[in-house]
């Protein structure tokens, strides 16, 4: 048996940790990755499913590519500026922080859906007191209520014309009038809407008169926007607010780091530097909460 040098030993067993440890973060990476891919086809589907609600036909495959894209660009905008050969901690600070926020930056596609769901749901708001008054015009005429519905798709604008139109198109299919209001209430989640439909199923089981009830939920919808109009006016100051204290910290460091980066680089490379930071982040978001309960005001 031919004996083997100290040094070769002690190269042969780094050798073997290494392979070990690179065996190892492969398994974790590809896990992690197999994970990740599964979440972000099954929020694709999702989202994409959502985007059909709101008569956006989006396949499912693009929103995915949408995310991932996304994802990489976040990761990379904070991986790069703490990429140093020269320094093992900032290189871990940059990559952990790309991976936390890149995680994050995949649920861009449904944070756009609930953007797109709020400004659909407010504008058929709009649209449903205009709607109510044709709508108690078309029965004092003699109308059905199902022919007041059709009235509302005939004339009306999108998003009401359409929402209509597929409860229309769902009782014509076989599906009864009340499901096909509870479906609409459901997709639309308007609680002004809500309000309509819980009227009209009242009004069908008791025989009450349409015509008035929706003049009065007309009235009533009308005043409720008048004074949610009222109430973001006064705590339009509350959100600005609210807004500067949550910019106005990273805008400056963005602005000291371009001014003044042999200051900001090294700080921002230390574990001092990311530990204040992260404190600083959490102190943002403890704020940003309580200021929006403070401004949230329900009607």
């Amino acid at each position: 048996m031919i004996p083997l040098s100290p040094e070769l030993l002690r190269w042969l067993s780094i050798s073997l940790i290494g392979l070990a440890f690179g065996g190892f973060a492969f398994t974790i990476v590809r896990a992690l990755g197999s994970g990740a891919s599964s979440y972000a086809d099954s929020v694709s589907e999702e989202t994409s499913r959502q985007f059909e609600d709101l008569f956006l036909f989006i396949p499912a495959k693009r929103i995915r590519d949408l995310g991932w894209a996304i994802a990489a660009t976040v990761f990379l905008l904070f991986a790069i500026p703490f990429f140093d050969l020269s320094s093992l901690v900032s290189t871990v600070i940059g990559l952990s922080l790309g991976l936390f926020f890149g995680s994050l930056a995949l649920g861009a596609p449904t944070l756009l859906v609930e953007m797109l769901r709020s400004r659909r749901r407010h504008l058929f708001n709009l649209q449903l007191v205009e709607a109510l008054g044709s709508m108690s015009n078309a029965l004092r005429a003699g109308f059905s209520i199902n022919q007041t519905f059709e009235t509302v798709v005939q004339n009306g604008e999108k998003p009401i014309s359409q929402e209509f139109g597929v409860m229309l198109q769902q009782m014509r299919v076989g599906m009864n009038f009340y499901d096909a209001l509870q479906s609409l209430d459901k997709r639309v989640g308007s609680d002004d809407l809500t309000l309509v439909v819980t009227a009209i199923d009242i009004a069908r089981r008791t025989g009450g008169n349409l015509t008035e009830i929706f003049d009065k939920i007309s009235v009533t919808i009308r005043e409720r926007m008048r004074i949610e109009r009222r109430v973001r006016t006064l705590t339009a100051q509350g959100r600005l607010q609210g807004i500067i204290v949550a910019c106005m910290p990273a805008i400056l460091g963005v602005a000291m780091t371009l001014m003044k980066p042999k200051l900001m680089m090294p700080f921002l490379k230390s574990m001092s530097g990311v530990i204040a930071l992260s404190a600083t982040a959490v102190l943002i978001v403890i704020g940003w909460f309580f200021i929006s309960k403070i401004i949230k005001i329900d009607v």
